[in-house]
């Protein structure tokens, strides 16, 4: 289940409220946005559900968004773009599946478990439009128009019902479920078969013979096991990608957290400025390894870089970083610079940060 922070960005991104979720996630670095809610929908998923969710939805995907996870029903969250891009036409298109596509193209192919891809339900679209426009034509040149014109207009009919029904439904009360019991989704999706099924058989050769067929069925398995292995290569790429740009972000900290240290804890004194004047300490002005960071994040900046399969180099490194942050040295060498309205709170932090780092250091054998 859930959590409550989780549910509020599954929120945010299913109103696609961008700001807010930005901001959200800016309190709240910890938080990953690759997580299930409701019906195994990740943020994504729920961003990619309306069109106005577009610039949430490049926000998750900046922040590491999965765009091939699945929902309860094998549902990408490009299946979520390509329905909205069917309803609401190119500009849905351009500002939702564009995306998605950039920064995942195999994600076109993935089926769901209703055996439809992305690619197959925004080819609908353009034929519906195709046919729709042929089928209107032959009308006027006929008077009454033949069969394929009174399917299109019956089609186009309940396709409008079905739409000013579904207008306006809230979509994403968390607090109760679902109350239709067949979602506009599986609808377009059972249209989408019906129309494929009723082109196959107008085609000729429909009785195709059993070997053709098992040998069709069997390239299309290769075809997905081909499919599933560049998924898999693909998806792990994205992951050392991503494993490279958290390793750089921590060198980085890892720097400004020595220089910090050089600059406060030197001898002779020479703090630098503090927030409120003179050579007052705050809370921000203290050389924290991640200053918005928890004590677990913290104790990963300082020990990042060090080769922990060299026991002694690691033991010898955290009983200098012990000494640095055990709370008496800290108080005999900042106690008298702290500024009065921050002091609890840097002591407390200051005592946090070393007990975690004995317990470290007793786990080192």
């Amino acid at each position: 289940m859930a959590s409550r922070q989780q549910r509020k960005v599954l929120r945010y991104a299913a109103e696609g409220d961008a700001s807010k979720l930005r901001a959200y996630l800016g309190r709240h670095p910890q938080l990953g946005v690759s997580f299930s809610g409701r019906k195994g929908r990740s943020p994504l998923h729920e961003a990619c559900r309306r069109s106005g969710g577009a610039a949430a939805a490049r926000l998750l995907l900046r922040r590491g968004a999965d765009p091939t996870s699945r929902d309860a029903k094998g549902n990408t969250p490009l299946h979520m773009a390509a329905r909205v891009a069917l309803r609401r036409g190119e500009q849905a298109d351009e500002d939702l599946v564009v995306p998605l596509v950039k920064c995942c193209p195999i994600a076109m192919d993935l089926l769901n478990d209703d055996g439809v891809t992305p690619r197959e339900i925004l080819r609908s679209r353009s034929r519906h439009q195709q046919d729709a426009v042929t089928a209107g034509e032959h009308s006027t040149e006929a008077g009454t128009g033949s069969g394929d014109g009174e399917w299109y207009s019956k089609l186009f009919g309940e396709c409008e019902d079905e739409f000013y029904q579904s207008c306006g439904r809230y979509e994403d009360d968390y607090s109760v479920p679902e109350p239709e019991p067949q979602t506009y989704e599986r609808w377009a999706e059972r249209l989408a078969r019906e129309y494929a099924e009723k082109r196959a058989r107008a085609r000729p050769g429909v009785g195709i013979a059993p070997s053709v067929v098992r040998q069709k069925q069997r390239q299309r398995e290769q075809e997905q096991r081909d499919l599933r292995r560049r998924l898999e290569e693909e998806h792990r790429l994205y992951q050392e990608r991503a494993g490279r740009e958290a390793a750089a972000a921590t060198g980085g900290r890892k720097q400004r957290y020595e220089q910090g240290c050089a600059q406060v804890f030197r001898r002779g004194g020479g703090a630098p400025a503090a927030s409120e004047g003179g050579d007052r300490l705050a809370y921000a002005d203290i050389p924290w390894p991640h200053p918005l960071g928890t004590v677990e994040e913290m104790v990963a900046v300082i020990v990042h870089g060090v080769d922990r399969g060299r026991t002694e180099e690691l033991r010898r490194y955290l009983r200098q970083q012990r000494a640095v942050w055990h709370p008496d040295r800290f108080a005999q060498r900042c106690g008298e610079r702290l500024l009065e309205a921050d002091r609890q709170r840097i002591l407390d932090t200051v005592t946090a940060l070393s007990q975690a780092l004995n317990k470290l250091s007793e786990t080192v054998h």
